[in-house]
């Protein structure tokens, strides 16, 4: 799906591998297989971060479940209380530090055991209806655009693939239409602020004015609880426990940042691969069993996030018979081991029958993502109701002309210009 570069770049395995880098960017699907043969555990750079990646399918598994690897730095280096960010945050956004993300057990099991009462499987289901109705009503306003302006190039990643997600975390959380507005701008500030030159200004002024709202929020569910995802986790008990006024914050944060940036760069990066591949639409549309296995496969093969946060073992371990010193970062490369031919056979070839599908798209063990229901529902409903709406929609420029955001270790498009017909 990226973009061929015209000379494909050697790739270095005696320096380390820089994950910013356009020629990984770029790249990165040719260049994993050597990375398994040759250096499974090998040297890598974000900017001036040093750490090292892990790409076979077996020793991800091994990161992501053995307890001496930890996401706390402090507690990698010893230390029982302190932060899990290298760096101080201003007070006024320090719950982002509370997120349980950060955490290692026990913090984190609280933290997980309490959410798990609100965010269930019953309520993911229950809510597909309105994802259904949010669909169609977004898939209704670009069938007025297209009528009106016949061939036109529409943008679906802000139109659609980002526009359903937004809609579904603001109706989850209980947003009501005068706050629609306030919602939206504090999705924008997490899911887009977080990079690039715009982060300062983020950090200093915007997720202030994000934290009071959300805070502004749980106030008033906590006076006037609804059916909604936020009031549950106001309301989650256990043994006497409850999440405290930070936790909650974090918790918001949590499912704005991952809610939205995976699930709609997961719907773009399926409605590219659904127009590329005719044949596997064939073969899916009309099938609801093979619908739900597609979406597990296009996670696998097409997913968004490419590695996970950083670990660091307590002690000294060995990663595929190679030492590892205690502190030292390790980072699974998820897009590698979903491409393990060890494990999954042909594993360059989609195959929405392939059962079963034990890949890391979704991360694994402690911190395996608690969103995962919701975000396949979301864009099989998404990918399902726009080609049945649309099922000659077309690239409105030719595919290799489509831009990747240079942001690692994620496959993400920057727009997806399409013409509906």
């Amino acid at each position: 799906m990226a973009a061929a570069a015209e000379i494909t770049p050697e790739l270095r395995l005696d320096r380390p591998i820089d994950l910013a880098s356009r020629d990984f960017l770029l790249n990165k699907e040719s260049w994993y297989p050597r990375i398994r043969d040759e250096a499974p555990v090998v040297d890598g750079r974000i900017s001036l971060m040093r750490l090292k990646l892990v790409s076979r399918y077996e020793d991800c598994r091994f990161v992501l479940t053995d307890e001496r690897f930890v996401r706390n730095r402090a507690r990698s280096l010893g230390k029982s209380k302190g932060s899990a960010l290298p760096l101080p945050l201003p007070k006024s956004i320090a719950a982002l530090s509370t997120s349980m993300i950060y955490e290692d057990d026990p913090e984190h099991r609280r933290h997980r055991n309490l959410v798990n009462q609100a965010f269930t499987t019953r309520r993911v289901a229950a809510f597909e209806p309105r994802v259904e109705s949010i669909a169609a009503e977004l898939l209704d306003a670009l069938e007025g655009r297209t009528e009106a302006t016949p061939g036109s190039e529409i943008d679906l990643l802000q139109s659609y693939a980002t526009a359903v997600p937004m809609r579904v975390i603001s109706e989850l959380v209980g947003i009501r239409p005068e706050e629609a507005a306030r919602m939206e701008n504090g999705l924008t500030v997490l899911s887009k602020g977080l990079t690039g030159t715009r982060i300062l200004k983020t950090m200093l002024f915007d997720l202030r004015r994000v934290g009071r709202f959300v805070r502004e929020l749980i106030e008033r569910k906590r006076a006037e609880p609804g059916d909604d995802l936020l009031t549950a986790l106001i309301e989650a008990e256990e043994d006497g426990d409850r999440l405290t006024t930070d936790e909650l914050v974090a918790m918001v944060f949590l499912l704005i940042i991952a809610g939205l940036e995976t699930t709609e760069h997961l719907i773009t990066n399926g409605i590219r691969f659904w127009i590329e591949s005719p044949g596997v639409r064939q073969r899916v549309e009309g099938d609801e069993g093979r619908w739900t296995d597609a979406m597990e496969e296009l996670v696998r093969l097409h997913g968004p996030v490419l590695g996970t946060k950083p670990v660091r073992p307590c002690e000294d371990v060995e990663i595929a018979g190679i030492p590892i010193e205690r502190g030292t970062m390790v980072m699974p490369l998820l897009g590698a081991a979903n491409r393990d031919p060890a494990v999954f056979d042909q594993p360059e070839t989609f195959d929405e029958t392939r059962s079963p599908n034990p890949h890391l798209g979704f991360g694994f063990g402690a911190h395996f993502c608690l969103g995962k229901q919701l975000a396949l529902m979301e864009t099989r409903v998404a990918l399902r109701r726009l080609f049945e709406r649309f099922p000659e929609a077309h690239f409105a420029r030719p595919p290799e002309t489509l831009e990747l955001a240079n942001w690692p270790l994620w496959h993400r498009h920057i727009a997806m210009p399409v013409v509906l017909r």
